[in-house]
């Protein structure tokens, strides 16, 4: 095992864990997600059709991803709004370690789309923007960075948004499969995100140059022409979907099988749960700012109000006469 390489081999859990890796040759860092339990949670409990359930997949590796580069607790949300299929996904990533999601989707437009072969996770997004927002809570301004979905996947997205958002050279893998088991089914996500984040001046200055800058007749080396990047996009590229969601791989050991000739650092994990945010408390407060009129439509016809959560599909029933002065 190359000497430059730490933990290629570690005995931690193999699901539900973000995984950070630093390859210093090739001046490149980056994260592993691997999702087990919390994604199928995820996904089983709204039992969404196959192909939802991919694209869900999909987009909670890619959320985690993101997320878990926040340095505070703030919440970073991915959502996509489109005229497709699946014309809305949310997921919600809570630094540093909870994450939730749902989708919306027409059940007969999917039904005519798999008839047709026309269900991809490209496919079914269709037309209309990504967003990817990150608040830091009621004191701090939140930021909000828009990609357009014009029948491109969430991997190439997510490589738009690098390129004009964050201007980091930035390589993206998403990975979405079903493993069977003599115990029945479960869904499996993983993820891979590697950075071009040269630390030598001379990088720096290819990176950060202008061309307007550059004196007459130079040229100026771009990140995607720098032999380090390139190597390292080669490498990345070579990763396997199986791999990304390989039960019986760890994130060290796929890290140790791209980089190991360069040597790759490998740092602590932080673990993943599915949790919700929501609760009897805040959903109590919510009703109480409508006003009674408004709160009456509300009533079903068991003369109780019924709200269920979106992303956990919890139900709770209010009596409305609690929220009525006294």
């Amino acid at each position: 095992m190359n000497e430059q390489t730490t933990r290629a081999v570690s005995d931690l859990g193999l699901d539900d864990m973000v995984v950070p890796f630093v390859v210093e040759p090739l001046e490149s860092r980056g994260r592993v997600v691997r999702l087990g339990p919390s994604v199928d949670r995820i996904l089983a409990r709204h039992a969404y059709p196959a192909p939802v359930a991919r694209l869900v997949g999909e987009a909670t590796a890619l959320t985690i991803l993101l997320g878990s580069a926040l340095k505070f607790e703030g919440r970073f949300q991915v959502q996509t709004r489109t005229d497709g299929v699946v014309d809305m996904i949310v997921v919600d990533f809570d630094a540093p370690d909870r994450v939730r999601a749902f989708a919306r989707f027409n059940a007969e437009a999917l039904e005519q789309a798999q008839a047709a072969g026309e269900a991809s996770p490209a496919q079914l997004l269709g037309s209309g923007h990504l967003a990817l927002t990150i608040d830091q809570g009621q004191d701090m301004s939140r930021y909000q960075g828009v990609v357009p979905l014009e029948g491109q996947g969430l991997e190439e997205a997510a490589h738009q948004y690098f390129r004009q958002s964050e201007q980091i050279p930035t390589i993206v893998r998403l990975a979405v499969a079903e493993n069977l088991t003599g115990e029945g089914h479960h869904w499996r996500a993983g993820g891979l995100m590697v950075q071009f984040l040269p630390q030598s001046i001379d990088r720096l200055r290819q990176v950060d140059l202008h061309p307007g800058d550059a004196p007459e007749g130079a040229r100026v080396q771009s990140p995607s022409e720098d032999d380090a990047w390139t190597e390292a996009q080669s490498l990345t590229a070579t990763v396997e979907d199986h791999e990304l969601v390989d039960p019986m791989l760890s994130s060290e050991r796929l890290l140790f099988r791209l980089f190991h000739e360069r040597g790759v650092k490998v740092f602590e994990g932080q673990g993943v749960i599915e949790a919700c945010r929501c609760s009897s408390d805040k959903i109590e407060e919510m009703l109480r700012r409508f006003p009674r009129d408004e709160r009456r439509d509300m009533v079903g016809d068991n003369g109780r109000i019924g709200i269920t959560c979106e992303f956990c599909s919890t139900h709770r029933e209010y009596d409305p006469a609690d929220f009525d002065p006294v």
